[in-house]
């Protein structure tokens, strides 16, 4: 499915840097490569250099290597051509002027290499997201994960449910075609073994739905710091940040906001949060504001250090991890963990702690995640297969198969809209 015009774009990071590649791709990608080189083209797939000049004017734009993609079994499903020049502007900027001074050749828009990729059968949605995931990777974990999606972890099992979907909906087609015929089996026999196929497969899709999902792994466990006044917490955030994000000081109430960022614990995407202390008797209006955000943020976080009596904890859904802070001033209540941000007595067993449990909320690493979107989906044809299951009426029981095959077509791009198509294109750089 070629597209009747060719693309092209920086492919790489932005100049100034060592080398720069700039990628076409389409029907004229070879030609406007050709028109752009002083010789001959190299042989398919080997690196050749070659002097790129504008063919406008003749003027030398830059020396570098050029390797040319022939045919359709190329990233994008169409011919592709690379040109590693130099990595300043103007050069880059000179070779974009000139390509897209030819006929049929524009800048290409924000991941529309993928896009024609998909378009072209070469990838399937559900890989492509996990491409964009590792686009926006920023941790081993996140890296990880990205990688098994787009390595087509999730693409086989969708390809699992789908033949085995496919295969029952031609039991019940062949049911209500050939209801006379002597070589089809007999409804009751039938309707057992499809109920009890249909129950595995919609449980095996609900084990689906049970594995820690996407959006912990992109936007980070989160972890709230929270206690009394002066019990040491802004102390402990401005170890695990790694800098003086913090104000610390003697007096109570010195933190009225709850401050966040985002850092990595042994590769663990994490969003730690400083709260103000938590007491009852404040006469100071911002600070009780304070302590009530504190309250909320507590009452959402994933893992909570608590740096106080453990009998004044509050009641919260997260994991509580009791500290003992200022271990290196003699100072506890007689439980919890003794550490100190200052000695850094035991800092190691903390965030050990820490990234034990929020990798009980994440996927196991080289494993994939679903995103909120997946996961809908899945649910979706998980709800279907399990109403074939139950039912009687051999037409309802297809029109239930119908829609489970229909959601995993979702899923993968053989069934979706332009408006997903640029939802999940948008956050792709061009180039990509």
């Amino acid at each position: 499915m070629a597209s009747p015009d060719t693309i092209f774009a920086l492919s790489s990071g932005r100049p100034p840097a060592a080398i720069a590649v700039i990628r076409l791709s389409g029907p004229d990608a070879l030609g406007a490569a050709r028109r752009l080189t002083t010789r001959d083209l190299p042989p398919p797939r080997q690196a050749g250099l070659r002097r790129f000049v504008d063919p406008a004017s003749g003027e030398l734009l830059d020396e570098g290597l050029l390797i040319c993609f022939p045919g359709d079994r190329t990233e994008t499903g169409e011919p592709m051509a690379e040109l590693h020049c130099h990595g300043s502007w103007a050069v880059v900027r000179g070779i974009e002027a000139a390509l897209a001074a030819l006929p049929g050749l524009r800048p290409a828009q924000a991941g529309e290499f993928t896009r024609r990729a998909f378009l072209n059968g070469r990838t399937d949605l559900a890989a492509i997201e996990g491409l964009g995931d590792l686009l926006a990777a920023e941790t081993a974990l996140q890296r990880r994960t990205a990688m098994a999606m787009m390595a087509g972890q999730f693409s086989q099992r969708i390809s699992t449910w789908t033949q085995a979907l496919t295969r029952l909906a031609a039991q019940v087609e062949a049911r209500l075609d050939f209801a006379d015929e002597d070589d089809v089996s007999r409804a009751g026999a039938i309707s057992d073994a499809l109920a009890e196929d249909c129950g595995v497969i919609a449980r095996d899709m609900e084990s689906e739905l049970a594995r820690p999902g996407a959006e912990r792994m992109r936007e980070g466990i989160r972890v709230a710091i929270g206690g009394p006044p002066n019990a040491g917490k802004s102390t402990l955030f401005n170890y695990l940040v790694g800098r003086e994000a913090a104000i610390v000081s003697p007096h109570a109430g010195t933190t009225r906001d709850v401050i966040e960022a985002t850092i990595s614990l042994n590769g663990i995407p994490i969003i730690l949060a400083d709260t103000a202390g938590l007491r009852e008797d404040s006469s100071d209006e911002i600070e009780r504001i304070g302590i009530s955000r504190a309250s909320a943020f507590l009452a959402g976080a994933d893992v909570i250090l608590w740096l106080g009596d453990p009998a004044d904890r509050p009641g919260v859904t997260g994991y509580v991890i009791c500290v003992q802070a200022k271990a290196d001033l003699g100072q506890g209540h007689g439980e919890g963990l003794a550490i100190s941000a200052i000695s850094g007595e035991g800092m190691d067993q903390l965030i050990g702690a820490v990234c034990a449990q929020a990798m009980l909320l994440l996927p196991v690493p080289g494993d994939y995640a679903l995103s909120q979107r997946q996961r809908e989906i899945v649910g979706r044809a998980a709800l279907s297969v399990g109403e074939a299951g139950e039912l009687d009426d051999e037409i309802l029981v297809g029109e239930c198969l119908r829609q489970a095959l229909a959601a995993l077509d979702e899923l993968t791009g053989r069934s979706t809209t332009d408006a997903v198509l640029d939802e999940v294109f948008s956050g792709f750089c061009i180039g990509k």
